[in-house]
């Protein structure tokens, strides 16, 4: 019996898995909001006494670079240890990753139909290949052809420095430097970074918004409302920050995609994807991932596509403690 774990600066995600054989078999999961409890050891506690259950291993993706199995969570006020999580749920073998290397080693478990091809490419399937994922943070991983298989590996880049590609996108930047000092990507291109884009066209354009979105605003999950008006076509505003915020994760996906030299394909997961999945796939994304001029015809070789699987991180956890030594 595996434990696996997604944990969110949102919410937690537990899932119980059978090693069958043939892959882990997923048997029970629950969702927990991550800050309504103090840390990860008393959610897991609660999910396995509620099933009785006695997992032989146990492995969790948190948000945050992971040093000897210990993490102090990036978006959470959590320090989440491998080793005090053994001795406290009595599970012999504890293992903490970093939660989009979980993620990218649920890639090869993902189904076709979860899977949205936005650019076919002419994939190497020795090549490397890239994860980027907006949601509450932005995360990203590489993966590495072993000779067997793609090893995934943890990066930080999401904090790496956002570099605006045009006169408004440097607007944005000076804007944003005024709050945080150091603008990383990650103020941009995930949940809050789409509310702080929104903000700032509101303020640039001196449009206010109409009483119905202001309402929402406030009482609803802003960053949802804003990417759902924006499909709807129901606000001017929120469609442009949309749009900044597709130029700016495509432009990041192209930066990381150079970095990895991901010839074995770029994947953009995470929470934010499926929900504005039609404003991914009518060129945009690909338009700003493409331009890094003399290595456009490299990226073109590139395949890019975005992955719907929300178990993705949970079946990466499961996969890493079944094939871990």
């Amino acid at each position: 019996m595996i434990l696996s774990g997604d944990i969110g600066g949102t919410n937690t995600r537990l899932a119980i898995y059978r090693d069958d054989g043939g892959g882990p078999s997923p048997e029970d999961e629950a969702t927990f909001p991550s800050g309504r409890y103090p840390g990860l050891g008393p959610i897991v506690a609660g999910f396995l006494e509620a099933r009785g259950a006695r997992p032989d291993r146990a492995c969790f993706g948190v948000p945050g670079p992971v040093r000897d199995g210990r993490c102090h969570t990036t978006n959470l006020p959590w320090i989440v240890d491998a080793r005090d999580l053994s001795l406290a749920l009595r599970i012999p073998r504890v293992l903490v990753i970093n939660d989009l290397e979980a993620a990218a080693d649920g890639i090869p478990g993902v189904a076709p139909d979860l899977r949205v091809t936005i650019h076919p490419g002419s994939p190497d399937p020795a090549g490397n290949a890239a994860l980027i994922a907006p949601g509450t943070g932005l995360g990203e991983a590489g993966l590495f052809w072993d000779g067997g298989r793609h090893r995934p590996f943890a990066t930080e880049g999401g904090h790496a420095s956002f570099a605006p590609r045009d006169a408004l996108q440097r607007e944005l930047l000076i804007h944003l430097e005024t709050q945080h000092g150091h603008v990383s990507w990650e103020r941009v291109v995930s949940g809050p970074g789409l509310v702080a884009i929104h903000e700032f066209l509101r303020r640039r354009e001196r449009s206010p918004d109409p009483g119905w979105l202001s309402e929402a605003l406030r009482s609803e999950d802003p960053a949802a409302v804003i990417s759902t008006a924006a499909i709807d076509g129901r606000s001017e505003t929120c469609g442009r920050a949309l749009d900044l915020f597709i130029d700016c994760l495509g432009a990041e996906a192209g930066n990381l995609a150079l970095k990895m030299k991901a010839t074995g394909g770029v994947h953009v997961a995470g929470g934010i994807a499926p929900k504005i999945l039609p404003r991914l796939t009518d060129g945009r994304l690909h338009r700003a991932f493409l331009d890094k001029g003399r290595m456009r015809p490299l990226l073109e070789t590139m395949p890019v596509d975005v992955i719907l699987d929300p178990r993705l991180a949970l079946m990466g956890a499961a996969r890493h403690a079944m094939l871990a030594r």
